[in-house]
């Protein structure tokens, strides 16, 4: 007995988290699900994020996201300089490395579904498409940070960056990557959409909606992949 793991993926502002918490309320109240759950086909199911998803990855994460509270000087004449285009690949690389070893492939390999908030395409659409680093550099370090492990579904709610990041100012939330350029941010939602389009295993999900709305979405996408997943045992709803 496998589990599955289902990546959330988009821009800023996106609604990804919510949405992910959202999905995991439905699961455990669904109809198909519980009876997978009663026969032993799965485990449970269980919630994690990159980066943040270990010990390690929370300190990585305060580097990564709040670098301004690191740049603030430790004496007159020891401050700390931004975080690197490369090192910040490293560092995100570092995290995933862990939390596949950690977290990921022992709760998989348990049965659990894993819902996962970010994993290897934020990194190709962020340092490969934003940042504009080497794609095939990228490709090797996510190939060796997950020892080959994919997502059986990713989500990316597709969202324009306009609308995400007036989302994240309206919420008076902007972290280090969410100052970034409007340039940056479309490159970033490029990148999104030309993974979509390359990997079969990604369906797109309008986020510019109600919350509501891209539940729904979200929800009927699961029940069909319950449906082919599990097909001696879903149940329609």
């Amino acid at each position: 007995m496998r589990g599955k793991l289902i990546v959330f993926e988009g821009g800023e502002g996106c609604g990804k988290t919510t949405q992910l918490q959202r999905l995991y309320d439905w699961i455990v109240q669904n109809k198909s699900w519980q009876l997978l759950l009663s026969k032993g086909h799965v485990a449970g199911v269980k919630m994690t994020r990159e980066p943040g998803g270990t010990v390690l990855g929370k300190q990585l994460r305060q580097l990564l996201l709040n670098e301004s509270k690191l740049n603030e000087p430790r004496s007159a004449n020891d401050a700390l300089t931004p975080v690197t285009n490369k090192a910040e690949l490293l560092l995100y690389a570092a995290d995933r490395a862990q939390h596949v070893e950690e977290v990921l492939l022992p709760w998989l390999e348990a049965g659990y579904w894993v819902l996962c908030d970010r994993y290897i395409d934020s990194t190709v659409a962020y340092q490969g498409y934003g940042r504009q680093l080497d794609l095939s550099l990228i490709t090797t370090l996510n190939q060796i940070a997950t020892a080959g492990l994919r997502g059986d579904l990713t989500l990316w709610l597709n969202v324009p960056p306009e609308v995400g990041l007036d989302r994240m100012r309206a919420r008076g939330q902007a972290d280090r990557i969410e100052q970034a350029s409007m340039a940056f941010h479309q490159r970033v939602h490029d990148g999104f959409a030309m993974l979509a389009k390359e990997n079969a295993t990604t369906v797109s999900v309008a986020g510019d909606r109600t919350a509501d709305e891209v539940a729904m979405s979200i929800q009927q996408v699961l029940q069909r992949r319950l449906k082919q997943w599990y097909p001696e045992w879903a149940t329609s709803q």
